[in-house]
């Protein structure tokens, strides 16, 4: 597996926007963007929530949405408000699923040209997103 991002386009109550490298984190519930990043685009904090981080340290973050446009897709997310010391912008689950996109990395030693059809590559060939199948409808 390898590390993967995509660019992305956030956008604040008032219409401003800013261009942020998003990591793609399947680990990640939501999407985080950094203190600099979210104050460029005049978002508020609308609650606080607290999360466990990877190494088992809680913290408690301001939570606010936000609109977010990818080469794949746009619509509005939640987004952690990044303080100064947190990761570098994330790009989580929910956001994912909120878009109708999947995280599908790919093994290290896959060929370059082993991009599913109609699927943008990220990473130099390390991963992609993709929508996710069409549901089969079963006979009754």
């Amino acid at each position: 597996m390898g590390i993967s991002y995509v660019q992305g386009i956030v956008r604040g109550p008032t219409g401003v926007e800013a261009t942020v490298r998003f990591l793609i984190d399947s680990g990640a519930t939501y999407s985080l963007l950094p203190e600099q990043a979210w104050h460029a685009i005049a978002l508020a904090p609308k609650r606080k929530v607290e999360f466990v981080l990877a190494d088992g340290t809680t913290v408690h973050r301001a939570v606010s949405e936000c609109h977010l446009s990818l080469s794949q897709g746009e619509g509005h997310t939640p987004v952690v408000l990044g303080q100064p010391g947190d990761a570098e912008p994330l790009l989580g689950v929910v956001t994912l699923e909120i878009l109708g996109l999947v995280f599908r990395p790919l093994p290290p030693d896959a060929p370059s040209d082993a991009e599913p059809a109609g699927v943008g590559l990220f990473g130099a060939g390390i991963s992609s997103l993709t929508s996710p199948p069409t549901p089969t409808a079963f006979p009754g």
